[in-house]
């Protein structure tokens, strides 16, 4: 965790003199394990983060989106969310489902996900160059006619657009649900306004820059959104188990159930038709919540945040 907020964790990690019960090493083991199968290896490898010296990057270690990106059980459960947002668009879904390899290689788009957005928040300017570089290129041969009969382009502006508030909204709603500390109005509305800026690079237009504008945005978007027989085979596919294990399975259930229940009204209401009881949403919250904390104690502080703020500290 960044700057200011690891005064609570330098708490719990103050004993480390102190022996470790095996039990508990093995426990974290699995639990790490299983989490390093879903998600592959480290978003990036760490020198990545390594330089140039005292560079703050794009926004720098005091901001909130620091903060919000470094909780890994928020993101992992506002990623999943963020992608069955992102079917719900005819334009969206076609490129996905032209273009992508998720059903060869399933890890394959969320890690690349996850190394964009991590390069774009904890890496130095160079490093995010080199990113949004990348997923331009991508962008530019991304292209084709929809199952309804429209042409689509991955380098849309207003598509580039949905994408980014899809995963923004997604990732502070897992943050602010999962996270011990949730954020302030002010708060959001800062973090909108700081990742907007990784969005104007790629090339959308008309990027939201508060809370209130993501909201507004979202209620003009609803109209666009339709299940398709596209969208119905990605949902299909995300809430396969990715590993072979049984706990990889139950996992995958409790991530992607608590995806869902992330969701705006509207938009669980096309996801999953059939509405929570509220005790099995009670049960929901729960596992998820339990998920989160297990999460947070197996992997630890992340390394990436580690050699980030490494890098900002050291003086050029």
């Amino acid at each position: 965790m960044p700057g200011a907020e690891r005064r609570s964790d330098d708490r719990l990690d103050a004993p480390q003199t102190l022996r470790v019960p095996r039990y508990r090493s093995r426990l974290a083991a699995r639990i790490e394990g299983g989490i390093r199968r879903s998600l592959g290896d480290s978003p990036g490898a760490i020198e990545d983060y390594a330089g140039p010296v005292g560079d703050p990057g794009l926004v720098g270690p005091d901001s909130m989106a620091w903060r919000v990106h470094a909780d890994l059980p928020g993101m992992l459960i506002g990623g999943f969310a963020a992608l069955m947002f992102q079917t719900l668009h005819p334009l969206a879904m076609a490129g996905v489902a032209a273009h992508s390899r998720f059903r060869e290689d399933p890890l394959g788009r969320l890690q690349r996900t996850a190394r964009f957005v991590a390069g774009t928040t904890f890496g130095a300017m160079p490093f995010v160059d080199d990113l949004i570089g990348e997923v331009v290129a991508v962008h530019a041969r991304v292209r084709g006619i929809a199952p309804d009969g429209r042409p689509y382009s991955a380098a849309d502006p207003e598509l580039l657009t949905f994408v980014h508030v899809t995963e923004v909204s997604s990732f502070l709603a897992g943050f602010q649900r999962y996270s011990p500390r949730p954020l302030l109005r002010v708060e959001k509305d800062q973090y909108f306004d700081e990742v907007a800026e990784i969005a104007r690079r790629l090339g959308a237009s008309n990027v939201p820059t508060s809370l209130g504008e993501v909201r507004t945005y979202l209620e003009q978007i609803l109209p666009e959104l339709v299940r398709s027989a596209q969208s119905d085979e990605a949902l299909e596919f995300l809430r396969r188990p990715i590993g072979t294990a049984t706990s990889d399975a139950i996992a995958q259930r409790i991530i992607v159930t608590a995806a869902a229940d992330l969701l705006p009204r509207p938009i669980r209401a096309l996801i999953t038709p059939s509405r929570f009881m509220p005790g099995r949403r009670a049960v929901i919250l729960a596992a998820a919540g339990s998920f989160a904390v297990a999460t947070r104690w197996a992997i630890g502080p992340s390394p990436v945040v580690a050699r980030s703020l490494e890098r900002v500290s050291t003086a050029p």
